[in-house]
């Protein structure tokens, strides 16, 4: 196998991962839930997808803004995720607004 398949399957496993984490969202009900798919479709998905490309295209400046997108997606998506899941808890009355952040 040369880099460019080995690139391609790489992105092929990204885009099945984000794939399979949204088909399976719009299957749940709880918003907790689809809020757990969707991180992991943006923890897996997103940073197998940049670095399949990377291996594609070679390192050039497209490639450095891929691991640039990559790297920001993987480390905000947590805190995102997190952040709208205790929004979502405080809107339910699950947690008190006023308790420790």
């Amino acid at each position: 196998m040369n880099a460019q398949s080995i690139g391609w399957a790489v992105v092929f496993v990204g885009v099945a991962a984000m794939s399979l984490s949204a088909v399976a969202a719009t299957v749940r009900a709880q918003v907790f839930e689809r809020l757990h798919l969707l991180a992991a479709a943006t923890s897996v998905g997103v940073p197998l997808i940049g670095v399949g490309l990377v291996i594609v295209r070679g390192w050039t400046q497209a490639s450095a803004m891929l691991v640039a997108i990559s790297v920001v997606v993987l480390v905000t998506a947590p805190v995102v995720s997190a952040a709208t899941g205790r929004l979502v808890a405080e809107h339910d009355g699950l947690i008190d607004e006023t308790s420790p952040r």
